[in-house]
């Protein structure tokens, strides 16, 4: 990866090389790239984690896809084309003002910190169970390398090292998935079995209910949060803008999308597969189980207070860990080595996407806005370079200060539902509700990140009246912040006279 970087620092040497890459790639490579975007780590272990503590609940996020796909070849991928702007947030100022454009860059920016966090400390997870070296240690090399990289290469060297390791990557996935099929003592079909017989290939409820992860809650998470993504993700508008022509862009979406829905489900599969064998291997599961009591208490792994610990330990303390225990333990030399490349590669995918588009939004929309709008070509580059050195910084200490977390999707899935501030509403309520001006947007945003605020921290307020308790689940806090500011702007909307067109005019 580093290579890469190098290679590709001759083809980085502008600013619009470095954050577009010149508009001069592929659809197909784009494509992949979004794919290999979307498999971090967080879905390399994530994932099988989940679908062992649980069920296939998760994979509905992934289900929304294509329904947030459809819309962004239809409508997100023309406005960006034509807009000509390589900022994600410019035409929010136009629409507007000013504090507009900055509440959405902050959202980004800080959604990305924390995105970055959480797939860096996934994989120093892995990477302990499988090598031992310390957690934060990982963390540190993996930041310093993919910034490394990143630095050199600009948004070329993300792309085209997104399509190495998201091949990389299936090929990983593909393989681990048949070793436990045919590490099964009876055959492929008593992973089947087995799993099936625990409910842990279910989707989960139907039930119209959203105080719990239901199938509809997660639907609506993964598609607001799909829609936030393809529609007014920095990452994702920059990408539209490297392919050769708007159709190419449209078609990048729907490679990633095709690609990554199997995918996706091949990583459950994983997790219920993985059950399957650590039932029929309880000397294994008590294993996994030791290491990491010992690892929580900080004690040596044969102290009583380990024992005592395991024996109260759930499937959701500790399913993060089955999968790198695995590899470690009964892959043979070299096979291993390709899981680490994979899980190395699922990171770093992700992780170099987010420093690329967050010092893309610090020159556009912080330097070149409030600093220096005149800046020079070359001045420029220098600050493309030093806030990608800094974001990196920052979101690797993010990722030491994770350590700890029970399970990496759900510390990743809370951290976007709050950072990601609504900014979906905004933007859609530019779009639809033509003579929403910019005090009603205001308005609306004030309610819809005191809705967030309030969904987020109630639980964690002690002495409170019950009558103001947020009874919905924790994914519901992106879906109601984003229709409060929508609907509310929308609704006040009704009592702004919109403009005379020219014809009336005259």
């Amino acid at each position: 990866m580093i290579g890469f970087g190098c290679w590709f620092v001759r083809k980085s040497s502008t600013t619009s090389e470095f954050m577009s890459a010149g508009g001069s790639l592929p659809g197909w490579a784009v494509g992949m790239s979004i794919f290999g975007t979307y498999l971090s780590s967080n879905t390399f272990l994530g994932n099988p984690g989940k679908s062992y503590a649980g069920n296939y609940n998760a994979y509905v996020f992934t289900l929304s896809l294509p329904v947030a796909a459809w819309i962004a070849t239809k409508y997100f991928v023309p406005f960006y084309r034509q807009s000509g702007e390589i900022s994600a947030y410019h035409h929010l100022e136009e629409r507007f003002g000013l504090w507009a454009r900055t509440y959405a860059m902050a959202c980004y920016v800080l959604s990305q910190i924390a995105r970055m966090g959480t797939i860096m400390f996934g994989v120093a997870l892995g990477l302990n169970a499988l090598t031992g070296w310390d957690i934060a240690s990982i963390i540190v090399v993996t930041g310093m390398l993919v910034t490394l990289y990143t630095l050199l290469g600009g948004i070329e060297a993300v792309i085209w090292t997104d399509v190495v390791q998201s091949i990389v990557l299936m090929g990983g996935a593909i393989l681990i998935f048949a070793m436990l099929l045919f590490s099964m003592p009876d055959g492929p079909s008593q992973a089947f079995s087995i799993a099936g017989q625990q409910d842990k290939i279910s989707l989960g409820s139907w039930r119209l209910d959203f105080t719990s992860s239901t199938i509809w809650v997660v639907f609506l998470f993964g598609l607001f949060i799909n829609l936030t993504n393809f529609g007014i993700d920095q990452s994702f508008v920059q990408r539209y803008h490297t392919a050769k022509t708007e159709r190419d862009a449209q078609r990048s979406i729907w490679i990633g999308v095709v690609f990554y829905v199997p995918i996706s489900l091949l990583f459950f599969a994983i997790g219920s597969a993985l059950f399957s064998y650590y039932q029929v291997q309880p000397d294994l599961r008590t294993e996994v189980m030791q290491q990491v009591a010992a690892e929580q208490l900080g004690l040596p792994i044969n102290a009583p207070e380990v024992t005592a610990k395991v024996a109260s330990m759930t499937p959701a303390d500790y399913g993060d860990k089955v999968l790198p225990h695995f590899i470690a333990n009964k892959l043979p030399v070299g096979l291993a080595g390709l899981l680490i490349a994979a899980i190395f590669a699922a990171a770093m995918s992700s992780i170099d996407t987010s420093l690329n588009s967050s010092a893309t939004v610090f020159l556009k929309d912080i330097y070149g806005r409030y600093i220096d709008r005149d800046v020079s070509e070359r001045h420029a580059m220098l600050v493309l370079r030093s806030a990608t050195v800094v974001i990196g910084i920052i979101g690797t200490g993010i990722a030491v200060v994770l350590i700890g977390q029970k399970s990496i999707l759900d510390a990743w899935w809370q951290l976007q539902g709050i950072f990601a501030g609504g900014m979906l509403g905004l933007f859609l309520l530019g779009m639809v509700a033509r003579t929403a001006n910019g005090g009603i947007a205001l308005i609306s945003v004030i309610i819809g990140v005191l809705t967030i605020g309030w969904m987020t921290f109630y639980p964690v307020i002690e002495g409170q009246p019950r009558w103001l308790r947020n009874p919905l689940h924790t994914n519901m806090t992106i879906v109601i912040g984003t229709l409060a500011i929508f609907l509310v702007g929308l609704l006040l909307s009704q009592f702004v006279r919109s403009p005379p067109n020219d014809t009336e005019s005259t």
